[in-house]
This record gives structure tokens, C-alpha cells and sequence, in this order.
């Protein structure tokens, strides 16, 4: 836990905002409103926390206008249009005051090749291995033991946790966060049956990544096996993803942990994708489509909205209604049989 103390007045001057009262109160940390005490800061974004405004010993409330009036009869406030978004702003205004930087410069553990290219104020931590022909873009942080192999690139200001691989050939942009145990370039899963077993297919694509993603704990992502694979700018995965080899991500979708995506499938722009999800491969998915966890999405989707459902999966109203009707089943076929016998 951080011991900086931070002034409201200074939040508000960095993040923006409305203050009501308290422009000298200082906090030392961000809570939850039911864990907040009177050096903290919270925020109330879901309605189902309402109850908790007029409890919480928070020194200061992110609240909505709607929400002004009953924050500021309790202590001090800011007023936002958004308090989940300013909340979001504020722990990265936090975490960039608070957190040790990275130290730049090569860790004398490291092995970096000769034939490498680094860029300006790069960290590369203990017993990393950047490989012949890697590029390495200025500010980057390269976290312990993580592998960049020949000929990868990693983006300005991107930050690789310890213990990822870059595969040979493959890329990311700038700005991006690559969480530890992540694996960006194994081969894809590529074999033609004969008569004496599988003959592998060889992987000879790469994995091109654009800038701002930030990708999850052992989260794997597939080289193509021609073609690269292809996820674009501003992409969020969670932990423990499966891409496999060809996808395509259109920019700003999101998914969630234990998703998996199969070959040579294409989702679009403004997506999201929830936890435990399967989508089959050689499908399409166009822009503005939400799937629900543990859908199984085993056909095309060529209009936007909502798709939840295990087997088959269905548009979400229809669902919901379906799941209902399959609760009262029992009693509907006891129902059939007793009017059967009459």
C-alpha cells in the first residue's frame, strides 16, 4: 500500500471534474466503498451499491450528478459524468505516481544480440533473451526471463511482464501490456491426416498485434500458417485465451478468460466476447456483436446485437425466452399426459 498522500484540489486539476467541499482533504489510497476509511477515495458507479453512499467513511465519493446531492450531505464529493470511467483515469493517474519505474538499461543477466536493436531508455530485466534481428522500441520494458525471438518487434512504451515469448517474425505496437506466461507465435494447430498419422503443416505466417492492446495472463496467440494472424489496434483479452492461427480482431473488441477463437475466423470492430466462449472457425463476426459466457458460436453473425445460448446459440431475447419455456418442461409433459389419459 502506497503511503503518497495526494490534495483533492490536485486530483481535480490532473483528472477533471466537479469537487463539492473538501478541496484540502487529503487521501492515501483508492477502496471500495464499504472497505474506504477517511484517507481513501471511492466511487459509485452501480446502482446495486447505492445503499452504501450514506455508510461508507470514505474521505471523498466519485459519484454522477444524480448522486451529488446525497454525496455532498456525507463529506466531500466529485461529480462526473462517468464516475466508472474517472475511476478507470484515476487509477492510472495513481498507479503512474506510485509505482517503481522499471530500471533502464540491460540487466547484466540479460542476453541481448549483437545483431538487436534497442531502442531509447529500454529496461530489459534479469535473464531476458532478445534474439538477432529483434527490435526493441524506445521506453520499452522487458520484463525477467521473458524470450524476444529473431527478427520480433516490440512497440514504444510497450511493456512485456516476466517471462513472455515474441515468436520470430512477430510483432507488437506501442503502448501495449503483455501479461507473464503469455506465448504470442507457437505454431497453429495445422495437420493433414494420412494413412501413417498426421504430417504436420509448418507455420510460416506471423502474428502482427496493433497498438494499445493489452493481453492476459497465459493467453496464446497462433502464428498464421500463410497469412499472419491479426489483432488490431486497442484489443483487450483476458487470462488463459486461445487464438488460433489466422484470426482476425478488429480494433477495441474485448474478451474474456477461458475464451478461445478457432482458425481462420474474423470478428469485427466494437466486439465482446464473454468468459468460457467458443467460437468455431471460418466464421464471421461483424462489428458490434456481444456474445454471452459460455456461448458456443457455431455459425456466422452478419448483424450486430446480443448472442447467448450453449447449443444452439440464439439471439438474447430469444434465448432468455427458450430457457424459460425448457425450466417449465417437466411440468408442461406432465400436464400433456394427463390430458392425453382423459
Amino acid at each position: 500500500m502506497s503511503t503518497t498522500t495526494v490534495a483533492l484540489a490536485e486530483l481535480i486539476a490532473a483528472l477533471g471534474g466537479d469537487l463539492l467541499g473538501g478541496s484540502e482533504t487529503r487521501i492515501s489510497r483508492i477502496a471500495p466503498l464499504d472497505e474506504a476509511d477517511g484517507d481513501s477515495i471511492s466511487f459509485l458507479a452501480n446502482p446495486r451499491y447505492q445503499s452504501q453512499l450514506a455508510t461508507t467513511r470514505a474521505a471523498c465519493v466519485i459519484v454522477s450528478p444524480a448522486q451529488a446531492e446525497a454525496a455532498a450531505a456525507r463529506g466531500a464529493a466529485i461529480v462526473t459524468p462517468d464516475p466508472y470511467l474517472y475511476f478507470a483515469r484515476l487509477t492510472q493517474w495513481w498507479a503512474a505516481r506510485t509505482r517503481p519505474a522499471a530500471d533502464v538499461g540491460v540487466h547484466p543477466s540479460a542476453i541481448v544480440s549483437p545483431q538487436a536493436t534497442l531502442g531509447r531508455d529500454v529496461a530489459i530485466g534479469p535473464l531476458a533473451v532478445i534474439e538477432a534481428g529483434a527490435v526493441i522500441g524506445d521506453r520499452a520494458r522487458i520484463g525477467a526471463h521473458c524470450v524476444v525471438e529473431r527478427g520480433a518487434q516490440v512497440g514504444a512504451d510497450t511493456r512485456l511482464a516476466p517471462r513472455v515469448v515474441l515468436g520470430y517474425g512477430c510483432r507488437i505496437g506501442a503502448r501495449g501490456l503483455v501479461h507473464s506466461g503469455v506465448v504470442i507465435g507457437a505454431d497453429g494447430f495445422g495437420l493433414a491426416p494420412s494413412k501413417d498419422g498426421y504430417v504436420k503443416i509448418e507455420q510460416l505466417g506471423n502474428v502482427t498485434i496493433g497498438d494499445d492492446v493489452e493481453i492476459g495472463a497465459n493467453t496464446c496467440i497462433d502464428r498464421g500458417a500463410l497469412a499472419d494472424t491479426v489483432i488490431e489496434d486497442g484489443v483487450k483479452l483476458d487470462n488463459l485465451i486461445q487464438i488460433a492461427h489466422n484470426v482476425h480482431i478488429g480494433r477495441n473488441t474485448a474478451m474474456a478468460g477461458c475464451a478461445a477463437v478457432a482458425g481462420s475466423t474474423r470478428i469485427g470492430a466494437n466486439c465482446t466476447i464473454g468468459g468460457a466462449a467458443n467460437i468455431i472457425g471460418h466464421l464471421t463476426l461483424v462489428d458490434g456483436v456481444h456474445i454471452s459466457a459460455a456461448t458456443t458460436v457455431t455459425r456466422s453473425i452478419s448483424e450486430p446485437g446480443v448472442y447467448s445460448g450453449p447449443h444452439p446459440f440464439e439471439e438474447n431475447s430469444s434465448w432468455q425466452k427458450n430457457a424459460a419455456t425448457l425450466r417449465q418442461l417437466h411440468t408442461l409433459r406432465e400436464r400433456v399426459r394427463a390430458l392425453e389419459k382423459k
